[in-house]
């Protein structure tokens, strides 16, 4: 299908607050699955290193946060298969649906099937649907908006809104859940939300249209055979390599990433090279390799709020309130209060800007240095001991991370459906989620080298790293602006 044709749009085009009806379908859909997501996600890793006796599996405490940080990355990892199955084989509207099946299938796996077992059936059922959902519900909501659209970056920040409520919700509930009822009983409250989100999907599906129900790039039928060999072998190749000990628990994170990146690597130069890319999209596609870069380092800060800084959670921060002690995982719902609180702003703000906002790389500069200095603002409390920092404090440094993650992931999401080649629509969003997985995976990496008698050190040089790489996207943003022809 022709590109102009693609994003037709219908004269008397239905809408909701000025943006298309279907933005409201992938709203919902997104908001139910993130709640799941982040509501078994925070409670995980405790589960994994709390003692038998406390209802966990009593695995070493850096083991358990890695496996976290590992399990993250390859949610994002199992993005380019979610890509692949909508690009060749059955659109991104409906490899929506069954990535959601796929979701409530591993939480059901994880609420009933007791210890590693569930662990392990689990997270891959929830590392599968996921990517295939979370790849397809953004590039289906690209295509609801044309190339040109000043509405598509105030749509994507609408849509993070959804994102962010669920992120909200999941994690008060699967906490009071673990606390009073037991951790099984909070990863079938994970379940039951992404069941909801899949009746209120097919309820109104038929808001999204034709979006999204074509396959842009078949897969021939006589390509089928060499497709599923392929997945088998991977299978066979990951079992070989946990059978023989090449790839244990512990190692878990370092192998993650280290596949994600060759991978990510792999998928550049595929697209890079590939005749059904034209020359105008190639230009694109070089000027997405530092947002990919600085995409990365970001979130391997960000996403340290289920690796290390849930353990900080647990061990460092005074959960008093009033006299009553809420949960350690709340701290997953802290920073969502910021983004639904920003979320809104921020969309108006990039709405009446339109074409006179800062540029991509502005804003990914700038996100990327919020998150180094905020996360620098912990080592402010290094050197006192126990459950003595103050949860506003907390709470504060979080509107650092909220702040930083506007100007960044929803203008990411955005851009990469921009400068996306029209025969990769769905797997460049894969791709951009690969940079994500990247900072997840390397979260459980770092998440090793924490210790609370070296928190002035942790904090100080990971925040300054990611600084210093944010001066170097600001340096480097004129050339990327050129480089991505025409697209703001």
């Amino acid at each position: 299908m022709s590109e102009v044709a693609h994003h037709a749009k219908p004269v008397s085009e239905r809408t909701l607050f000025g943006h298309p009806i279907g933005l409201a379908n992938l709203f919902g859909v997104e908001l139910w699955e993130r709640f799941s997501f982040y509501g078994m996600v925070t409670i995980l890793g405790y589960y994994l290193y709390y003692t038998t006796a406390d209802g966990g599996l009593g695995l070493e405490k850096s083991t358990a946060t890695g496996i976290v940080g590992a399990y993250g990355g390859l949610v994002y990892l199992s993005t380019v298969l979610g890509g692949w199955i909508a690009d060749r084989v059955l659109g991104s509207e409906r490899t929506v649906f069954y990535g959601g099946v796929v979701v409530m299938a591993g939480h059901i796996a994880l609420a009933v099937l007791p210890g590693l077992t569930g662990v392990g059936v689990g997270l891959v059922l929830v590392a599968l649907g996921s990517g295939a959902l979370k790849a397809n519900a953004s590039s289906l909501l690209g295509t609801l908006y044309d190339k040109g659209d000043a509405r598509a970056d105030g749509g994507f920040t609408l849509f993070y809104l959804g994102i962010n409520l669920g992120a909200f919700a999941g994690p008060l509930l699967t906490g009071l859940l673990q606390d009073h009822v037991g951790f099984h009983y909070g990863f079938g409250a994970a379940a039951i939300g992404m069941a909801l989100g899949l009746t209120q999907y097919v309820v109104f599906r038929r808001n999204l249209g034709d979006h999204g129900r074509d396959v842009p790039n078949p897969l021939p039928r006589t390509a089928i055979p060499k497709s599923i060999a392929a997945v088998v072998l991977f299978g066979v190749l990951v079992a070989v390599a946990a059978l023989t000990g090449l790839l244990t628990l512990s190692n878990l994170p370092n192998a993650t990433t280290g596949v994600i990146v060759v991978a990510s690597i792999a998928y550049f130069t595929i697209m890079l090279t590939s005749p059904k890319v034209e020359p105008t999209e190639r230009v694109r596609v070089r000027a997405f390799i530092p947002l990919f870069i600085a995409n990365a380092v970001f979130w391997s800060l960000f996403q340290q709020i289920f690796t290390v800084l849930a353990v900080y959670s647990d061990e460092r921060i005074d959960w008093n309130v009033f006299g009553w002690t809420a949960p350690s995982n709340w701290i997953g719902s802290m920073e969502p209060v910021w983004i639904i609180a920003l979320s809104p702003l921020f969309a108006i703000m990039w709405t009446r800007l339109g074409n006179r906002a800062p540029s991509t790389p502005h804003k990914f500069a700038f996100g990327v240095l919020g998150m180094g200095a905020a996360f620098m603002l912990f080592a402010i409390f290094s050197g006192t001991d126990g459950k003595s920092v103050p949860i506003l404090f907390v709470f504060a440094v979080l509107g650092g991370f909220a702040i930083s993650e506007l100007l960044l992931s929803p203008i990411g999401l955005a851009v990469t459906t921009k400068l996306a080649p029209n025969a990769f629509r769905a797997q460049m969003m894969a791709l951009y989620f690969f940079s994500v997985g990247i900072g997840t995976s390397m979260s459980g990496v770092l998440s090793k080298f924490y210790d609370p008698s070296r928190e002035l050190a942790y904090f100080g040089i990971t925040g300054l790293v990611a600084v210093l790489v944010g001066f170097g996207v600001l340096a480097i943003a004129p050339w990327v602006t050129r480089h991505m022809e025409g697209v703001h």
